[in-house]
């Protein structure tokens, strides 16, 4: 049965030295939050509780509010209110989306505000089985299977692992006031469908059935934590370069790997869809696949995840690079020197009559073109790439040199721009010698 003290020891096991933590309580008015609330105060934890009226219930949403704020008048807890107002554009579909989407806006905004650690929300056993059923139905993968989680990204459940009915003894012997909330009795929604559908007729089968299946979520967990543990080790063992974002993956050791890690590895890059999963294993060379961390590119052998950055930039798209000058020599960096050096080596002259400084480095940008020494005409990088039989992933290491007017004097160490180069005899000119 929920107690007190059994409440402290769960919250401590979340968060050890949780009278030392501050946190913000989503606070509702109904019976689970209330007493969750109640159980903070008694145990002396410092938080503030924060409570959204939706209005979606008339004269209910006004009582629900005024209960919430009247404990924490009388408790002296600092009380945060978010009225739903026309400006919200309220959908005329998903409207719990749309509801949990502006709570979780409006308490990481009081988080940040009041400087406070921890939201901290009343999900109980009985969301716990709800949320499992529906992700069943939803083919869901062992994280949808394993439910809510009690402690991730600062979200903490400490009544997770107590069934409604022992929340609702406890609220009677405390004597905690809460509102019940009629909409709960709907079947409108999904949710309230297995609640009041399924979830009984599971009950009548086994009437151990709640508690039997706290111990399955609890091996689920188990088994989750155990599968995080071997996608860490493999994703580990990947080629990374931290600098430039970007993960190789060998594929056919890659293809080798059960779909269940496949598909898991996948997922912690950002690609959740199985139908574009599915599309990844079998796909050719060359081809790219994006959302909206990573560009994953075929590249023969190889998988090539490459990461954007938050302004949309790929990681390997650095900044220009200025090169420095000495003794008519343009200086490359050690670094940057070591890669162009995989390729080959060069020895270029530029005329430094026709070009203006400073020279820089950058990567290849969409529609570049240059007149490569040797041809006629110009030609794009793409396409030279492509003459070159240039792999996807020297692509991405391959430097290009300019000059301060933007002008391309050269794809480093393939090809010299004919336009910038110098004669032997030529004075003014710039030498790159790798």
């Amino acid at each position: 049965m929920l107690s007190l003290l059994k409440f402290q020891n769960v919250l401590e096991q979340l968060q050890p030295q949780s009278q030392q933590k501050t946190y913000l309580l989503a606070v509702s008015g109904g019976v689970d939050s209330m007493v969750l609330a109640d159980m903070f105060q008694v145990s002396g934890v410092k938080f503030q509780v924060a409570h959204i009226n939706y209005h979606l219930r008339n004269e209910d949403s006004k009582l629900d509010q005024k209960l919430v704020s009247d404990f924490c008048e009388r408790c002296k807890i600092p009380f945060h209110l978010y009225e739903v107002s026309a400006k919200d554009q309220k959908p005329e579909n998903s409207i719990q989306n749309w509801a949990r989407e502006l709570r979780y806006r409006f308490f990481r905004k009081i988080q940040k505000e009041q400087n406070l650690e921890y939201l901290v929300t009343a999900h109980h056993l009985n969301d716990q089985l709800e949320t499992f059923i529906i992700n069943l139905s939803k083919a869901s993968g062992i994280k949808g299977l394993s439910g809510i989680p009690a402690n991730e990204n600062n979200i903490i459940r400490p009544l997770l692992n107590f069934s409604k009915d022992e929340i609702y003894e406890f609220a009677k012997e405390n004597k905690i006031e809460y509102r019940e909330d009629v909409s709960n009795q709907k079947t409108d929604y999904l949710r309230n469908k297995v609640r009041h559908h399924v979830v009984p007729e599971l009950e009548k089968i086994n009437e151990n059935f709640l508690q039997n299946f706290s111990k399955s979520i609890e091996i689920l967990n188990q088994t989750k934590d155990v599968l995080n543990d071997l996608v860490n080790e493999k994703i580990n063992g990947f080629e990374s370069n931290i600098e430039t974002g970007q993960t190789i993956i060998d594929k056919e050791k890659f293809s080798k790997e059960s779909d269940l890690l496949r598909f898991e590895i996948l997922k912690r890059f950002g690609f959740n869809d199985e139908k574009e999963m599915q599309k990844i294993f079998t796909a050719q060379t060359g081809s790219s696949f994006f959302n909206s961390e990573y560009q994953l590119t075929i590249n023969r052998n190889e998988l090539i995840l490459n990461q954007r950055m938050e302004d949309g930039r790929w990681m390997t798209e650095d900044e220009e690079i200025a090169l420095e000058i000495f003794e008519r020599n343009v200086l490359i960096p050690e670094n940057i020197k070591n890669e162009i050096q995989e390729f080959g080596k060069c020895n270029w002259k530029i005329d430094e009559n026709k070009i203006k400084l400073p020279l820089k480095l950058r990567k290849k940008k969409e529609g570049d073109v240059f007149f490569p020494i040797g041809m006629i005409g110009k030609k794009k990088v793409s396409k030279f790439f492509k003459d070159e039989k240039i792999s996807i992933l020297a692509k991405q290491k391959i430097w290009l040199l300019c000059d301060a007017n933007k002008q391309i004097i050269g794809v480093l160490p393939f090809r010299q721009d004919g336009r910038f180069a110098s004669n032997d005899n030529l004075i003014n000119q710039l030498i790159i010698k790798l």
